[in-house]
């Protein structure tokens, strides 16, 4: 194994072990990681991110999880998604929403300040045992490519239109925690703009995913969860010649969130952090790409049909 692989198992396997130790420092520190991130980031900056949110407008289970948006030092992530139960025993629900993302170039730290990509995803859930769920989806994503070097001029646009299954188990860890397990296999396939063929022809993805939650209080259902995935994948190219990759690992993503349901209203916000280490990238030398993530979903109850 190459030492970016035994870095990423080694660092998966620390996360998970260690889970409860961050959970803690999650929220004890939390009113301090928003003081430090009004500080960095201009008033202007952040009421804007808050008004793109609201005007774009995610579970009440678990977040709405950013993409990954390639090499930057930082990046923004906001969704809105409308949730509803498909019956009268909240087993099968399905999730459609609509997404953005803003990263910064290389060179400095603005996370608005290119287009990364737009999403759309529609995801059908399914409890069929206790503890047990499955998933399918589709999802569209149209994502503008940039130069490698200064000054990052817009290069091209890439369009991936991708579905996926995933299954998960779930864990009663006492009155207040959940361990959540996933595995999600991926179909990605992929065109420039005007659905021509490019480089990376298709790509199967596999992502291994484990989230603890923590109900921090019943008053509006507020939580925190602390996740780690790592991601592996194998892609077919169509340049300089058809030929298939080496399926290896590609990346690891370990993300902390806060829960909560907006009083008197139909509405959950989930705000959050995620730390996307890049193999081979050059932002994983310096810690890797550091997203600042908000999802509002609107939860509509199941109604019988008359």
């Amino acid at each position: 194994m190459n030492k970016a692989y035994n870095f990423a198992i080694t660092k998966y396997s620390l996360c998970v072990s260690t889970v409860f130790f961050f959970i803690s420092w999650f929220r004890s520190h939390l009113k301090l990681t928003v003081k430090q991130l009004s500080i960095m980031l201009s008033t202007k900056k952040i009421f804007a991110g808050l008004f793109l949110l609201g005007c774009l407008g995610a579970s009440v289970k678990a977040q709405i999880s950013p993409p990954g948006l390639g090499d930057a030092n930082n990046a923004f992530w906001g969704a809105f998604g409308v949730k509803r139960q498909l019956d009268s025993l909240g087993k099968k629900q399905a999730l459609s929403y609509i997404a953005i993302g803003r990263k910064s170039s290389p060179d400095h730290h603005n996370l608005f300040s290119k287009q990364a990509i737009i999403v759309l995803n529609h995801e059908v859930y399914h409890s069929f045992a206790p503890h047990q769920q499955y998933s399918y989806a589709i999802s569209y994503r149209r994502q503008p490519q940039y130069e490698s070097t200064a000054p990052y001029d817009k290069e091209n646009t890439e369009q991936e239109f991708r579905i996926y299954g995933r299954y998960a188990y779930t864990f009663d860890l006492g009155r207040k925690w959940k361990l959540k397990n996933t595995v999600r296999q991926e179909f990605r396939k992929f065109f420039d703009s005007d659905f021509h063929k490019v480089e990376e022809d298709f790509q199967f993805r596999t992502r291994i995913k484990s989230q603890l939650t923590y109900n921090l209080s019943s008053k509006n259902n507020q939580k925190l969860a602390l996740s780690a995935e790592a991601l592996f994948s194998i892609s077919h190219f169509n340049e300089p010649d058809a030929q298939w990759g080496s399926f290896g690992y590609r990346e690891m993503r370990i993300a902390a969130y806060y829960m909560f349901t907006i009083p008197n209203s139909p509405f959950t916000v989930d705000i959050g952090y995620m730390d996307d280490l890049i193999r081979d990238s050059r932002s994983i030398h310096h810690g890797g790409v550091h997203y600042l993530a908000a999802d509002l979903i609107w939860n509509i109850p199941y109604r019988k049909r008359q």
